[in-house]
This record gives structure tokens, C-alpha cells and sequence, in this order.
């Protein structure tokens, strides 16, 4: 094989995309992983994950990415950064498109993960870093004695919101929901927190401010009475979207945009994989995720000896 050839390539660095290079490059093929930006994923911005087996008193999502990177490189993957702009199916193999230089694989396992979703209200993209945020981990110490405003009803929402008790005078989560959608243990840690105080049955309209935010405009779902937060800070966690853009006419996908896959992880082409949050009905865990990863590798392999 030439520089460029390889049996198997990974597409993202995330628990998924780790854990297929362990069981890939253990198996002694030669094996390749792509990611774009950090090692780890979004698990990377989690400053605790206390649900990982393994670790009885949590772990940062750093550390537990890293850990898997040095397994994965340990046992002879390779890795490079870019981001993959297209997948091809061809008569030697699959061909990878990036923005560092183009591949070709036997087999390829898309492993890219999700996003967060954008709310795409006025003042969003406007006010993005002079206020408004999409990593409380990575900003949160920014907003000492403001008032912040969470987005979002799930388990990132809230320990955002937990997270930000720490450095704001307090927090406001905005839900267009009357009930959370968090783990009980969060929504436990987080109604006994008397910083947080929540706005149910709400969605933001706008985020004002001319060089930061100073407040955002919401909307009552059940009245449409609107209302205006004087805040400090805007950090979004309203859901996640699947990094799936270049793949549209490759591989089938559901009406989200996740890869509609079969028990062994195969996708509509044969040959290309898919594990982890990119997978349609994934359970978005980071354990869920590593099991996808050794799936996918094993069934890559099989795949391969054929």
C-alpha cells in the first residue's frame, strides 16, 4: 500500500472512533484515524464523566480521551487532522476526501459524531464568543458574578447549569418543557442548587447586545407572552445535529440525518461502518459509543477476510 492506502479508515476521534482503532489496529491492520479538531470529541469538553465503568470517582473527558488515544496508538494507529469533506465508493475501495489530502480504504468506519445544534435566533452567530457560548466547561469562568442563561432541558443543559453555579451569581434554564429531560440524579443536584432557577414552558426569541450579550428576548409556549432576561451570558445546550453533510447521497440516512445502519453496523454500502452518535437510534452514552466502536472494528475486519 502507498502512503495514502490504507485497509481501514476512521472517521472522528471520539470514544466510537478510539475504541475501533483499538480492536482495529490490534488485530494488526493498518489503520488510519481522521479527526478534525480534538482527541476525545465532545467528551473532551466534559470536565467530569462519573458514569464511565472503570473509573469509581469520575474522570475528566480529557483525561479518559487521551487514555483511549495512547491504547489506540499503543497498539500501532495512525492518525492525521483534517476534516473530511467526502466519501466515494470505488472500484479499489472507499475514497476519503479531506482537507489535509485524500485516502483510500478498504473499509472505513464513520465514527464523526455530532454537533451542537444552533438555536439560529437574531444575535446568535452575531454575539458568538462575546457572550454566547457553547461550552460552559471551556467558558464558564468568563462570567464571575453575572447572571447566565442555560438552553435546554437534557443532561449537557444541566450540568452546564451545575457547572456555572460555580462562577455566576446565577443561572437561568430556559425549557420549552415543563419537566427535564436530565438523568434524576442531575435534576436532584440541580433543584437543590439555589442559584439555578428555571423558566419552564419557554424558548428563546433573540439574544440583544451591541459588543456582548445584555439580555435575551423568550417567548411563553402556553401564552406567548414574551419577556426579557437581563443576562451576561447565553450558553447553548438545545441538542446535538449529526456530522453528516458530506455523506448525503453515500449512505442512507434517517429523516434527522443520522446513518441508518443494521445490527452489525454496516450502512447501505458495504464496506462503510458507522458507530457511535452519528448512528441512527444511538444511545449517545460514551460506553454505548465505545461498544459501537469494537462492533464496527470487528465487523470491519470479517469484512475484510472476505
Amino acid at each position: 500500500m502507498t502512503g495514502n492506502e490504507h485497509e481501514i479508515v476512521i472517521v472522528g476521534g471520539g470514544p466510537a472512533g478510539l475504541t475501533a482503532g483499538i480492536y482495529a489496529a490490534r488485530d494488526r491492520r493498518d489503520t488510519l484515524l481522521i479527526e478534525k479538531s480534538a482527541i476525545g470529541g465532545l467528551i473532551a469538553m466534559a470536565e467530569h464523566v462519573e458514569n464511565y465503568p472503570g473509573f469509581p470517582g469520575g474522570v475528566s473527558g480529557m483525561e479518559l480521551g487521551e487514555k483511549m488515544y495512547q491504547q489506540a496508538t499503543g497498539f500501532g494507529l495512525k492518525s492525521s487532522f483534517g476534516e473530511v469533506t467526502a466519501v466515494r465508493p470505488g472500484q479499489k475501495g472507499q475514497y476519503v476526501k479531506t482537507t489535509e489530502g485524500d485516502f483510500i480504504a478498504r473499509a472505513i468506519i464513520i465514527a464523526g459524531g455530532s454537533e451542537v445544534a444552533r438555536l439560529g435566533i437574531p444575535g446568535e452567530a452575531e454575539l458568538a464568543g462575546r457572550g454566547v457560548s457553547y461550552c460552559a466547561t471551556c467558558d464558564a469562568a468568563f462570567f464571575n458574578d453575572v447572571p447566565v442563561v442555560v438552553v435546554g432541558g437534557g443532561n449537557v443543559a444541566i450540568t452546564d447549569a451545575l457547572h456555572l453555579t460555580r462562577f455566576a451569581s446565577r443561572v437561568f434554564v430556559i425549557h420549552r418543557r415543563d419537566q427535564l429531560r436530565a438523568d434524576r440524579i442531575l435534576q436532584e443536584k440541580a433543584f437543590a442548587e439555589p442559584k439555578i432557577e428555571f423558566v419552564w414552558s419557554h424558548i428563546p426569541e433573540a439574544i440583544e447586545g451591541q459588543d456582548m450579550v445584555k439580555a435575551i428576548r423568550i417567548r411563553s409556549v402556553k401564552n406567548q407572552q414574551p419577556s426579557l432576561l437581563e443576562v451576561g451570558g447565553v450558553f447553548i445546550a438545545a441538542g446535538y445535529q449529526p456530522n453528516t453533510a458530506y455523506l448525503k447521497g453515500v449512505v442512507t440516512l434517517d429523516a434527522a440525518g443520522y446513518i441508518v445502519v443494521n445490527e452489525r453496523l454496516e450502512t447501505s454500502v458495504p464496506g462503510i461502518f458507522a458507530a457511535g452518535d452519528i448512528r441512527s437510534n444511538s444511545l449517545r452514552q460514551v460506553v454505548a459509543a465505545a461498544g459501537d466502536g469494537a462492533v464496527a472494528a470487528v465487523n470491519a475486519v470479517k469484512y475484510l477476510d472476505k
